[in-house]
């Protein structure tokens, strides 16, 4: 049984689509003199969305009106479970980094909501596969990426009330100063201050390779936020619930399934937009993601030795309970899934936020480091998941319901 787990992983773990990523990640380790133009990076991540709410709706409207009460309860059951796993996050952060408590706050975030390039990276390797997975799944992005914001804004507006400074520091922590001002702080002395947020001073030139530039193409040249928000404001909640991934994402989901009601299926009809260049879009995104995620593993080095164990910790742990939770829930319900809604459930789980969870913290946290958690998320969490990760939940589901067979 061993031998045929280590033959499957590796045999996965090696997919053209995985070696797209690898090739990407290679290109600014080895100084190759390439950029990916910014513009057809945009017409990638718009393309997926859409491909991926498209399918997602029209599979939706084909859904027997008997599991509509089932599949709302795996929904609900998918934010709490996002929810509880960004709390837990936090606490985690809290005994293996010596973070400040707002870093550990918006990192809790970013892993208590989800990565959609990671779960279209699992779309690819299930359809490469010919792994079914159950039709609401796109739904489930949306709805899992939401509960990291709750979390942060949580967490956040705690630490303010016991007296944060507007820099972020709690009276405890290195630097505290209740009468300082975020914007009269210069780079040099929030780095004398605290070594964790010493990359302040670099926030436009990284924001300029973050996957944040979906939300804000225009993010490097706009002013640093310099003032705390309130914890929940008008702007806030139009970030939260309507920002520009979400919308595409559930947009794609309603012309879906309008359109299927209405007769017309770019599925079945194989339409050669958004079903067959699906794979190979899929693996131009990758080549920039790989790009990306080895420019983040350099902040890492700001951020010590617990928060690289937890980014490769953290996935593992939340997908493996991920597994369990959909096992557990099919066990209860009776509802049958798909193996590759486990998979992607897990991935749902494990992965961290690149886009929506950032450009909260931006409008709502702006005391918080703004690299150090995404060189976690896509430095190290996304990397793992792309690469080891999805091959290795898959068999772990195949483990888990041949060892747990439901009834």
């Amino acid at each position: 049984m061993l031998f045929e787990f280590w033959h499957n992983f590796t045999h996965n773990l090696f997919k053209p689509l995985l070696l797209f990523f690898y090739m990407g990640f290679l290109i600014p380790l080895l100084k190759v003199q390439f950029e990916f133009p910014y513009v057809l990076y945009q017409g990638l991540t718009l393309y997926l969305l859409l491909a991926i709410g498209w399918r997602g709706g029209e599979e939706l409207a084909s859904i027997d009106a008997s599991s509509i009460g089932g599949v709302l309860g795996f929904i609900v059951l998918g934010f709490f479970t996002n929810l509880t796993i960004g709390f837990i996050a936090y606490g985690m952060l809290s005994r293996m980094t010596g973070m400040r408590r707002i870093d550990r706050a918006t990192v809790a975030g970013y892993y208590g909501s989800d990565s959609a390039g990671t779960f279209a990276t699992c779309l690819g390797v299930l359809a490469a596969l010919d792994i079914a997975f159950d039709a609401y799944m796109p739904v489930m992005l949306a709805i899992m990426e939401i509960p990291g914001c709750i979390v942060a804004l949580l967490l956040v507006a705690r630490l303010r009330e016991r007296g944060m400074d507007p820099l972020g520091n709690m009276p405890d922590e290195p630097g505290y100063n209740p009468k300082a001002r975020l914007e009269l702080v210069t780079a040099a002395q929030l780095s004398a201050q605290h070594p964790q947020t010493r990359r302040q001073a670099e926030i436009e030139d990284e924001l300029e390779i973050s996957l944040e530039k979906l939300e804000h193409p225009d993010a490097a040249a706009a002013e640093p936020v310099v003032t705390a928000a309130a914890p929940v404001s008008v702007p806030l909640l139009r970030e939260v619930l309507l920002n520009p991934g979400l919308y595409l994402l559930f947009g794609g989901v309603i012309i879906g399934f309008v359109g299927r009601l209405q007769g017309a299926s770019v599925i079945e009809d194989g339409d050669h937009v958004f079903v067959t260049a699906f794979q190979g879009m899929l693996c131009l995104f990758l080549l920039e993601m790989g790009m990306t995620a080895s420019r983040k593993l350099k902040d890492l080095r700001t951020a010590g030795r617990g928060l690289i164990a937890f980014g490769l910790l953290a996935p593992n742990v939340f997908a493996t309970a991920g597994i369990f939770i959909v096992h557990t829930y099919s066990q209860v319900t009776g509802i049958h899934f798909e193996t590759g809604s486990y998979v992607l459930f897990a991935v749902l789980c494990g992965a961290a936020s690149y886009i929506a969870v950032p450009a909260v913290q931006r409008i709502a946290i702006p005391e918080a480091s703004p690299t150090v958690p995404l060189a976690s998320s896509l430095g190290l969490t996304f990397s793992y998941n792309v690469t080891i990760g999805i091959p290795l939940y898959l068999q772990i589901t195949h483990a888990v319901n041949s060892w747990l067979p439901l009834s």
